[in-house]
């Protein structure tokens, strides 16, 4: 079978991205030139780019029962994908309503549709939402690639924690890893 590549980019909100953003991760901002190229690789060798963005309500379990900051709040700014990653109007655009992709998203459905075997997955948080992704995209039976300079996470332990447990127990491909 051939192989047939889909570039995912979770989470590049403003609420995650922006300076002094509500859910701020720092390293974010490191990895934008990176997604960039892989952006342009992905358009060149014609691979769909699906954004999978975190879309909440106000009064979301995450906030009220989790105690996470407010955010990416459907239709405020802070839900937006960072102006420098702007989605184009071929891109897939996914709104998940919790840490994981494919939880109450039409993801799988969509990969299936495009014939999608392997899974590029970038962006933000490493630990919790990379990893879910690529965790449930391996149990899916989809070949998961992590490009390590393509996430960003909160914590340095947490984000090594998460390429351990990605590579040694759910199979998936490290790239560019230290």
């Amino acid at each position: 079978m051939k192989d047939k590549k889909a570039l995912l980019i979770i989470d590049m909100l403003n609420d995650f991205v922006l300076e002094g953003a509500s859910l701020e991760v720092p390293a974010t901002r490191t990895i934008i030139p990176n997604l960039k190229k892989e952006i342009q690789n992905a358009r060149k060798e014609g691979s769909p780019i699906i954004f999978i963005c975190d879309t909440h309500q106000h009064d979301d379990r995450e906030f009220v029962k989790i105690g996470w900051p407010v955010h990416a709040v459907k239709g405020t700014t802070g839900s937006n994908v960072i102006e420098d990653l702007k989605p184009k109007d071929e891109d897939i655009f996914i709104e998940k309503p919790t840490f994981s992709a494919f939880y109450d998203t039409n993801l799988d459905e969509i990969l299936k549709d495009l014939k999608i075997n392997t899974l590029r997955i970038t962006g933000t948080v490493t630990h919790i939402c990379i990893l879910l992704a690529a965790a449930e995209g391996g149990v899916r039976g989809y070949d998961v690639e992590v490009p390590s300079d393509c996430v960003a996470g909160l914590d340095e332990d947490d984000e090594e924690f998460a390429f351990n447990l990605m590579q040694n127990v759910f199979g998936v491909k490290i790239l560019n890893y230290k």
